[in-house]
């Protein structure tokens, strides 16, 4: 069965089986009739009439590389909104450690494996993530589409929530994505920093034919010719892993983000030994997490088997004294971030 798109001659769809998935028992509605067999429903195997205005599809999306070698948990970011979605597209990339067979052998029948082919070409800023995010948008179906990256997760008391945003906005035009807040988890699994170098906020749920195109290095979302969607905001949070790893992982990770923004020979010579752990930094601003996490971690955090210990000096932007300064005067004195980088317009409440 075909999406009936076109995509790039090095992109190949290798499987496409949406069905539906199961609503909170509070949150059920009377079921529309089955589509006939072969027939894709366009209004969402989540059972609802999209004629009447309570119906809506679903759909997530990611992308991802070699994430055994470098410790993502993408297992865990598309099982966290799997039940909300109707179908989850990812765009696996030509992986050397068995990515792209440990999404198959999860036989999950919402799960549209895309085959892709990293280019050089694109190595640089990180457009390659822009470009294999918006192939996975572009062969989504559904009236929204949810985007979680490989390291990022939602706790599953947010999805009912999150539900309920999507169908009271489907109707509202104005509204052209969800803005989330991030919680970005540093070294471990018990801390999390909120410096002034790290992103609050970001939008990660995108109204469907807008034109809304992945942007820059994929951390946010833009229209085609570049301005902003006017967002609401999703009443959550997203949980960024990308800086909790065994250290020498941690490493690896370093060497292929740089690869990708600034090219191989810059990731050479920042890490010249790919088998070195990585320094962490001071350790310092860091807040505790006193929460839970998202039940889908919790063999991922049990099975944890590293320490980090704080160094001596640092490299991390957020240990510069300036930036601690800095984040200083936002927390204690100001109750604002200065020069927040917004890629978004949130709409009043």
């Amino acid at each position: 069965m075909g999406l009936g798109l076109t995509v790039h001659s090095t992109v190949r769809l290798v499987r496409i089986c949406p069905v539906g998935c199961t609503l909170p028992t509070d949150l059920s509605r009377t079921p529309r009739k089955a589509a006939r067999p072969g027939r894709v429903d366009r209004a969402g195997a989540l059972g609802y009439s999209r004629a009447s205005g309570l119906g809506m599809r679903i759909s997530g999306f990611s992308f991802v590389r070699n994430a055994i070698d470098l410790y993502y948990p993408v297992v865990e970011s598309i099982r966290s909104i799997l039940p909300i979605c109707d179908e989850f597209v990812i765009a696996a990339g030509d992986s050397s450690d068995g990515t792209t067979e440990l999404l198959r052998s999860l036989n999950e029948p919402k799960l549209k494996i895309i085959d892709t082919v990293w280019e050089r070409s694109q190595f640089k800023r990180g457009a390659t993530n822009a470009y294999q995010s918006n192939l996975a948008l572009d062969a989504c179906t559904g009236d929204w589409c949810f985007y979680v990256q490989a390291d990022e997760v939602v706790h599953e008391r947010y999805l009912p929530g999150l539900l309920e945003r999507m169908r009271s906005y489907l109707d509202d035009g104005r509204v052209e994505g969800l803005l989330f807040d991030y919680v970005h988890f540093f070294a471990d699994y018990d801390h999390y920093h909120t410096s002034h170098t790290w992103y609050r906020r970001e939008v990660r749920i995108v109204r469907n034919r807008i034109g809304a195109r992945s942007w820059k290095s994929a951390q946010g979302f833009r229209k085609h010719d570049g301005s902003k969607l006017h967002v609401a905001h999703a009443g959550a949070a997203i949980y960024h892993y990308g800086w909790v790893r065994p250290p020498k992982q941690m490493t690896r990770k370093r060497i292929a983000f740089v690869t990708i923004h600034e090219g191989a020979e810059t990731a050479q010579d920042k890490f010249p030994d790919a088998n070195q752990s990585f320094d962490f930094g001071l350790l310092k601003g860091r807040t505790r997490f006193t929460a839970t996490h998202p039940a889908v971690m919790a063999a991922r955090i049990a099975q944890k088997n590293w320490t980090v210990a704080p160094s001596a000096a640092s490299t991390q932007r957020h240990d510069r004294l300036s930036e601690r300064l800095l984040t200083f005067a936002e927390q204690r004195l100001l109750g604002f971030k200065i020069g927040e980088h917004r890629n978004y317009i949130l709409l009043p409440a």
